[in-house]
């Protein structure tokens, strides 16, 4: 039997699935797709594939990768996926199948614990309090109980804490194999495991970690891969821009700085030698931030040229480099830790000089001033040809899926960002009734998006849903300042409980958001996807613009002009296809199962009055439209009644759990 025959069994009615996963039953868009992507792994080829939500993507690739008997790597967006695909979802398959393929699951560096780092915070001793002392504590006794020392076990230490930085490490302070734990290190322990894998589960960061991908470890796991699947293929071009190009922050300078000195205390007459230029180098990065203050928050490193302070400080920061470097150099026979400090030194040394004295063809070089920091980027404009590269030296078949690829049905603006000829497409719309699970409602009367009124007008708009509906909303904004002037408007009203983005962790937020019932979350960036809220606890959406790339963004404006100097349209060619992927990421929070209902409320009124707002239109799902208020109140005032009627999944699962 064919690899294609058997996916198609296996997913069938009376099928493995079917007899060994309770609640299990066959989906013709599933097959269809676990098919094409059987397909895909026979012949070594490149297939992009949108699945609508409720299609079953994660079975329908895990069913011919475990039956292919082929070494795959499986990519996905965040870390919550992979853990979720890891522990949940590959298991059931596996088992259903009888796959007795070994698995591994593989995490960046800063994922696990570091023995090294523990024991010099620990000896050290350093805390600000007790309660500090006391978590480090809790941490070491965890940390030799836990095979693994995967700190998503850990759930006794906020995601703010000051001891994540302490116990964790990095590409740059890792000292590798001269490590003293270097036996017991946990991240080689993960790689090792994953290089005698047959079936790795990663993230795209780590898979674009590096070219050869040496640096994280992967030097000997992905030549050796025959299939590669990416799940949310959306974020590739970002990343892979990311992937390619080159950054040095202020962060990673005074860490630098602060090794150095902290190392001083296992050679002797060390700190004589290296205080002064650390010293030095952190006044310098000091000065330097002062200095870019009165500058945008982003640039062109080209601005620079015309502020005689940055351009001072910028020299000065390099001379600073150079000076603890010739130190280092000095010093790194003398122990491993400086041996890494001097590595690190001379690399962002390189790093510097790439960004500020190297001038490639196609690619911007440009800043970010934070409110702690800075950092300084060269971004390549244009990934498809080391994309197009990698692949073709993988000599593996790829398979590239998400929910939110296509654009008015089509998939040629992915295809060429990712370096693609001619690849398969498949577009498995959802098996959703969206006619009538949920409405689309752009109001009457509401001003253009760029007047100072807009947020005011969307949020009296929304407050007769959010009436009727008695909360139970999501409100995302495509910019922090209309979220933070909604949120001031919704304070003053304080008849539902309200969620802001910023206030707490995204993962808090949420918990918070769905045991109240009734609330009422501003979120923006992050809250658009990867955001799951089943039941009865969400009935709205509310989008107050088409998420356009901000267009003072320096990245953004370099290809746009690029593409204008190659005879392009930056508009329809870059700016529509990003923005219609973009909002279908933030539709999709709305219908998560077939026993939701709610209503998409869209606050632009570029949707009708420009004609590329039929193309935001048709990329969405088919859900009935109207410009009718009462409508609208009436269907949720129809599904609130359901709701109260109807037991409706909890908010933390699927109406099918087992068909991911």
């Amino acid at each position: 039997m064919s690899l294609i025959e058997s996916t198609g069994a296996a997913l069938a009615e009376g099928g493995m699935l079917a007899r060994a996963i309770a609640g299990y039953a066959p989906r013709p868009p599933q097959q269809r797709l676990a098919e094409a992507i059987a397909e895909a792994i026979d012949n070594k080829g490149e297939l992009i594939a949108e699945a609508g939500t409720g299609t079953g993507k994660t079975y329908a690739y895990l069913v011919p990768a475990l039956l292919s008997g082929k070494r795959t790597i499986i990519s996905t967006g965040t870390r919550a996926l992979q853990d979720q695909l890891y522990h949940r979802d590959l298991p059931r398959v596996r088992s259903a199948l009888g796959a007795r393929l070994k698995t591994a699951l593989l995490k960046g560096r800063s994922n696990y614990l570091c023995w090294y780092r523990l024991e010099r915070a620990r000896s050290d001793g350093l805390f600000a309090s007790r309660e500090l002392a006391a978590q480090l504590a809790k941490l070491h006794a965890w940390a030799g109980g836990d095979a693994r020392g995967d700190l998503a076990g850990v759930d006794f230490l906020p995601e703010d804490s000051p001891l994540w930085p302490q116990v964790t490490s990095t590409v740059d302070n890792c000292l590798g194999t001269d490590c003293p734990f270097y036996a017991e290190c946990f991240v080689v322990k993960a790689r090792q495991a994953a290089q005698e894998a047959d079936l790795v589960v990663v993230n795209h960061h780590l898979l674009f970690a590096d070219q050869a991908l040496k640096r994280e470890g992967f030097g000997e796991i992905l030549p050796g891969a025959q299939t590669f699947v990416l799940d949310e293929a959306h974020q590739l071009p970002e990343l892979a821009a990311q992937f390619f190009g080159t950054t040095a922050t202020s962060r990673q300078m005074s860490d630098l700085a602060r090794d150095a000195v902290a190392e001083c205390t296992s050679v002797t007459g060390a700190l004589a030698e290296v205080q002064e230029p650390a010293r030095v180098l952190e006044h310098a990065l000091r000065e330097l931030r002062v200095a870019l203050e009165p500058l945008p928050a982003r640039g062109t490193v080209a601005t620079f040229d015309t502020h005689d302070a940055v351009r001072e400080g910028i020299a000065t920061l390099r001379t600073a480099l150079s000076a603890l470097a010739s130190v280092l150099e000095a010093f790194a026979e003398r122990s491993v830790g400086f041996k890494g400090c001097s590595e690190r030194c001379t690399d962002l040394i390189a790093r510097m000089d790439r960004i500020f004295d190297a001038k490639g063809i196609g690619e911007v070089r440009w800043y970010e001033v934070t409110a702690r920091g800075f950092q300084v980027n060269q971004t390549p404009l244009d990934v498809s040809g080391p994309l197009r590269d990698f692949r073709a030296a993988s000599n593996a078949a790829w398979i590239h899926t998400s929910a939110t690829l296509a654009v008015d049905g089509g998939f040629d603006h992915l295809a060429a960002q990712l370096g693609m000829q001619e690849p398969r497409t498949l577009l498995e719309p959802s098996p959703f009734d969206y006619h009538n699970q949920a409405l689309v409602y752009v109001p009457h009367g509401l001003p253009e998006p760029n007047t100072p009124a807009h947020v005011e007008a969307v949020i009296d708009a929304a407050l007769p849903l959010l009436d009727a509906a008695d909360g139970r909303a999501f409100l995302l904004f495509t910019s922090h300042r209309a979220l933070r002037l909604a949120a001031e408007r919704l304070a003053e009203k304080r008849e539902f409980p309200l969620f802001v983005h910023g206030t707490a962790p995204r993962h808090l937020l949420l918990e918070r958001f769905r045991a109240s019932g009734n609330g009422v979350l501003l979120g923006a960036a992050s809250f658009w996807e990867g955001v799951d809220v089943a039941g009865d606890a969400l009935q709205i959406v509310v989008i107050d613009k088409l998420p356009f790339s901000a267009p003072d963004d320096p990245v953004l404006e370099a290809r746009l002009t690029a593409i204008r100097r190659q005879g392009g349209n930056p508009f329809f060619d870059w700016q529509l296809p990003n923005a219609v992927i973009a909002l279908k990421q933030g539709a999709g929070r709305l219908i998560r199962t077939h026993a939701d209902q709610g209503v998409l409320m869209l606050c632009d009124p570029r949707l009708v009055s420009k004609s590329y707002g039929r193309t935001f239109l048709a990329s969405l799902p088919p859900f009935a439209r109207t410009r009718d208020l009462q409508r609208v109140l009436g269907f949720l005032r129809s599904a609130r009644l359901a709701g109260q009627s109807v037991a409706l999944p909890c908010p933390d699962s699927s109406d099918e759990p087992s068909q991911a």
